[in-house]
């Protein structure tokens, strides 16, 4: 009876440490079973920063108009809003049923964004695309201390505007599309720094970038804003101090005269108040050499500028027609042909040779 007992016992024991592994096991379920699905992971930004965000993302708000429209040429359903009231010709090659997102303002040349305001649209993540510096980072982590939404940080850089879409279609689960548009800014890039190594210092051409409605506003090689030209290797006539993210330093008539550049850009005047008749009709510009050989020109500008301001996707199209305008035998694009290209990938849009023409008037 005691060896029976013994081994009941030991029976016994062997039953309930196999109920405990058992137990253990569905305890770490969600771990360890692949088909579970997961609710958040965790990412890593281009500040270096270790942001946990939803697995699914279905809306995005960017604190500036560079962002929006990086969301906006990668799925335009995933925008959760625009950050000023869109202008005539930013709503003509904008589906109307994005058009009636609300304007949710935003946090850059001036502050127009409220959290409260944020909310509303229920964004499952923010992005700030700019600097990766310390007051970008300590304004990020305010930002999504206030929101409690990740708020995500991903670089401005013309030149790195590949990875940049590389990285938000990771976040937001868009690869196969960031894929096609991160292969062609990368190839984009390459040929035209394949085509300025090129251009010998005597074909360099003199440029003056003229801002405001009266193009007495500019801003110098290095500046974010003339990144356009430096890369196609115009020169930039501007002698003057960079005055950083905002820009636009104020010249007088007399120093444009003296640096008489060969061509003038200036702000589209339809979209952006530019000076492009004002400098064509004027006595005072006369006597410049742009003006003289009817070299001034508008910067295309729809939807969003091509050059500058918001310094945005465009400026990769922007560097095909301004190394197209300066140096023909070296960029020898169709101009046409990458135009309507560019706009079929990034916006979804497809253009006429009519629209064409439109965007490029004043511009060629």
């Amino acid at each position: 009876m005691h060896s029976q007992r013994k081994v009941f016992s030991l029976i016994l024991v062997c039953i309930l440490l196999v109920g405990c592994f058992l137990f253990a096991g569905c305890g770490n379920t969600e771990a360890t079973n692949p088909d579970v699905q997961q609710t958040e992971r965790t990412v890593t930004d281009a500040a270096g920063r270790e942001v946990i965000i939803p697995a699914e993302i279905n809306k995005v708000y960017s604190t500036n108009p560079i962002g929006t429209m990086l969301v906006y040429t990668i799925n335009p359903d995933k925008l959760a809003g625009w950050n000023t009231e869109l202008r005539g010709g930013e709503k003509r090659f904008i589906a109307e049923k994005y058009q009636q997102l609300p304007v949710l303002g935003g946090w850059y040349a001036k502050t127009t964004g409220s959290v409260e305001e944020l909310l509303k649209a229920k964004p499952d993540i923010i992005i700030n695309v700019g600097e990766t510096d310390e007051s970008s980072i300590d304004f990020a982590d305010k930002l999504q201390e206030q929101a409690n939404i990740p708020v995500l940080i991903l670089k401005l850089d013309l030149d790195k505007i590949d990875e940049t879409y590389d990285m938000l279609g990771d976040f937001i689960n868009e690869k196969e599309v960031t894929d096609k548009c991160a292969k062609y800014c990368a190839d984009t890039l390459k040929d035209i720094n394949d085509k300025a190594a090129k251009i010998t210092e005597e074909q360099r051409v003199r440029v003056y970038y003229a801002e405001g409605p009266k193009g007495l506003n500019t801003d110098p090689a290095g500046s974010r804003h003339t990144q356009v030209l430096d890369m196609v290797k115009g020169i930039n006539v501007a002698e003057v101090e960079n005055a950083g993210k905002a820009g636009m330093a104020e010249v007088s008539l007399e120093q444009v005269l003296l640096w008489n550049p060969e061509v003038i850009l200036c702000w589209n005047t339809q979209e952006q108040g530019g000076c492009f008749d004002g400098i064509m009709s004027s006595a005072d510009w006369k006597n410049i050499s742009a003006v003289k050989n009817n070299k001034v020109y508008e910067t295309p500008c729809a939807p969003f500028c091509w050059f500058d301001r918001p310094p945005s996707v465009n400026r990769v199209l922007g560097l095909k027609w301004l190394g197209n305008l300066l140096y023909p035998e070296v960029y020898n694009y169709d101009m046409a042909k990458e135009v309507k290209e560019f706009y079929d990938l990034f916006y979804h849009y497809q253009l006429t040779d009519a629209e064409v023409t439109e965007l490029l008037k004043n511009a060629q």
